[in-house]
């Protein structure tokens, strides 16, 4: 795998993300982007290493002859906001455990597509030269919140109803998302209870990643309570995932086919189109589809391709608990979503949102796998799966895909940031599917 992952580079602070690479890193993000007129934006989330690399970095820039504004602590989606008119280097590891960190490259508010960082990672690979004394760039700090808690607002307003009233438990994980969400659902009227909102990068509370298995807390609390909706986010707050007042996570494919039919309606599009990802249920495409819109898939980590392609018709963007809202910006933001599906659950009830839904059984394993086996692996999979599954139409383009006379699919991939494999499937009977492919990789890896 080489520098730039799915989502820019991340890794193990003492190996692959050190402060000598992020020094690197600054300078190369100067040298291919920067100039005297480019305004630099750095934030970081709250991992104990994320002050030191965030320092290396703007010194790299710096170095490199540009002017950097600091953010401090703050969530990426706050980060991509500030540097919607420029560019943003955001210091996490996101949802990985705390002894990672990571390095997102952000131009005018998009994530870096696959040519930047190409040429961001072939200027690393040279000797860095600092640009002459006279020319080293100056730093100073700032803060964007209230503007982007008013853009928010701003985006939001036209959607459902004010959460006036509305009961909601928040789990920051000790991440950076209180800091932006529960002032924004409380700006709309909600009462919002939050743990874990405390900003801690040992993740002391839960690991960063949100998942059933990891808000058990939070679920407990919201069987306890009453509650209308459940909110958490992972460690910089561009991932969310939303849970029922009886404590279970509702599916993030029905989060997105919800939020996808009410942008859709409340959308003056002629041909309104929703980017999602091939491991996305089909249940997305039905309800886009009596919406009256419809679906564009690409590959997973690449939702900018497909704003791209598709423009001003794009009226959202998602794969699993990782939403893009064009309207408001090009950026994955977790604290936009929980302000709109508040704003939904707040005018029709969650209940008549889910129940519409047209829900097939959905599966996603994770397996473990050297990288340096994963090509090998996939490739001996593709002819071991085609032994098992005769008769399955199987595709290579997102990875290994199997498709199924029942509508029913699974999907193996390698995953991007860490050293596993996935496997997403939808079926009636999804077991069927996964074990075999279980089994088949437990034998080949």
């Amino acid at each position: 795998m080489g520098l730039f992952g799915t989502a820019g580079v991340r890794g193990p602070v003492t190996a692959t993300v050190t402060p000598e690479l992020a020094v690197r890193f600054g300078h190369a993000v100067a040298m291919e982007l920067g100039g005297p007129e480019t305004p630099v934006w750095v934030g970081r989330d709250g991992r104990n290493s994320s002050p030191a690399l965030a320092d290396a970095v703007t010194a790299g820039l710096l170095a490199g002859g540009v002017t950097v504004t600091g953010l401090g602590v703050v969530t990426t989606p706050l980060l991509a906001f500030a540097a919607r008119d420029g560019v943003g280097v955001m210091v996490t590891a996101s949802h990985n455990p705390p002894a990672d960190n990571g390095l997102k490259l952000f131009i005018d508010g998009r994530e870096a597509d696959r040519s930047i960082e190409a040429a961001v990672a072939a200027a690393m690979a040279e000797t860095p030269v600092p640009v002459r004394w006279e020319r080293w760039g100056q730093a100073t700090a700032d803060t964007v919140r209230r503007s982007y808690l008013r853009a928010i607002d701003q985006y939001s307003r036209e959607i459902g109803t004010d959460p006036e009233g509305l009961s909601v438990c928040l789990d920051a994980g000790t991440g950076t998302g209180a800091m932006t969400t529960a002032p924004a659902l409380r700006a709309g009227g909600a009462e919002v209870v939050v743990l874990n909102g405390q900003v801690d990068g040992h993740f002391p509370a839960r690991p960063s990643k949100p998942t059933a298995a990891t808000l058990e807390t939070l679920s407990g609390v919201l069987r306890a309570g009453a509650f209308d909706l459940g909110i958490a986010h992972d460690g910089d707050a561009d991932r969310v995932v939303f849970l029922a007042p009886d404590g279970g996570v509702i599916h993030e494919d029905t989060v997105l086919a919800i939020m996808a039919s009410a942008l859709i309606d409340h959308s003056a599009i002629v041909d309104p189109v929703v980017v999602t990802t091939p491991n996305a249920s089909r249940r997305i495409d039905s309800a886009v589809t009596t919406a009256g819109g419809r679906t564009v898939r690409v590959a997973l980590g690449d939702l900018q391709s497909g704003l791209a392609a598709h423009g001003d018709a794009v009226v959202f963007a998602a794969e699993p608990w990782k939403h893009i809202h064009p309207r408001l910006g090009a950026w994955i933001d977790g604290t936009a979503s929980a302000v709109l599906l508040a704003r939904l659950v707040a005018a029709a009830g969650l209940e008549q949102l889910v129940d519409p839904i047209d829900e097939l059984p959905y599966r996603k394993v994770s397996i473990d796998c050297p990288e340096a086996r994963k090509s090998s692996v996939m490739q001996t999979l593709r002819t071991a799966a085609s032994s098992v599954f005769p008769a399955a139409r199987i595709t290579e383009e997102h990875g290994l895909r199997l498709e199924f006379a029942d509508d029913a699919w699974a999907l193996v991939r390698p995953s991007g940031t860490e050293p596993k494999l996935r496997i997403y499937a939808e079926a009636a009977d999804v077991d069927a599917i996964v074990d075999p492919l279980c089994d088949l990789l437990d034998d080949v890896i």
